[in-house]
């Protein structure tokens, strides 16, 4: 076992936990955070999609113990005093969502798109959501999301 110590969503956290633990699991199943989803814990779907120290990482290709002494942020700890992030407000507004399981992974990976790129083409948007999948809404909606969030004209 190992004691590591996490700040998730704006709280800081301490437990022992097995070596070979995934964030995932950790968000999951030890704080009971449910906004990052575990897809296919292959790193291929981007569902458990957070951002670690402001990059978007994919919680199921993290060890919790490299995680230590990290600033995490999921889906549940964008909101600010019950008002939705701008992104989440997008992907809410412009229908980037059906069944809504990849959405979490897709809100955190555009939020780090944004910051590298505040105001991407489509082309951009389509690169650098390619890490995340979605088999409900086949990526226009999500495209006019990310574009609402960036303020570009949604067409």
């Amino acid at each position: 076992m190992r004691r590591i110590k996490v700040t998730v969503d704006g709280k800081t956290h301490e437990h022992e936990v097995e070596p070979r633990l995934l964030l995932i699991h950790y968000l999951r199943e030890v704080l009971g955070i449910g906004g990052a989803h575990s897809g296919c814990d292959t790193s291929n779907c981007g569902a458990c999609t957070i951002l670690m120290n402001g990059e978007s990482v994919k919680s199921c290709t993290v060890l919790a113990v490299q995680a230590d002494g990290e600033d995490i942020m999921t889906v549940q700890g964008l909101a600010k005093n019950g008002e939705w992030h701008p992104v989440q407000t997008a992907f809410h507004e412009a229908h980037g969502l059906q069944c809504g399981y990849c959405t979490p992974g897709m809100i955190m990976a555009t939020i780090s798109l944004l910051k590298e790129k505040p105001n991407p083409s489509e082309e951009e948007i389509r690169e650098g959501l390619e890490g995340n999948l979605c088999r409900c809404t086949g990526y226009e909606n999500i495209v006019k999301a990310v574009k609402q969030a960036a303020g570009s004209p949604v067409s």
